[in-house]
């Protein structure tokens, strides 16, 4: 870190040690908040579009314990758009789609 951020962290409440600790602890929650938004994107697609497809309750279990290659292997047999937007949704929610 250069230096004019050290000072900035050291004039903080608590200190360098207390400011990290909380910016690491605010990152984590909002990098939780965005996987469960992106999985529950995922499963209400899922569920509207392919819950009478085979494997759809493995997948959404596969899909909620973040496993994507369970959940790629569970739903291999399904049309390949429908797979396609799932994992898009479910792993890709936060990357540029536009390239």
């Amino acid at each position: 870190m250069l230096p004019r951020q050290w000072e900035w962290l050291g004039e903080q409440l608590g200190g360098a040690s207390a400011t990290l600790r909380r910016l690491v602890e605010g990152a984590r929650k909002g990098a939780s908040a965005r996987r469960r938004a992106a999985q529950d994107a995922a499963y209400h697609f899922m569920q509207a579009i392919a819950g009478d497809l085979p494997g759809y309750e493995e997948a959404t279990r596969a899909l909620f314990a973040d496993d994507r290659p369970a959940l790629e292997e569970r739903i291999a047999a399904w049309p390949e758009d429908i797979r396609t937007y799932a994992l898009r949704l479910a792993f890709d929610a936060g990357d540029d789609q536009s390239a």
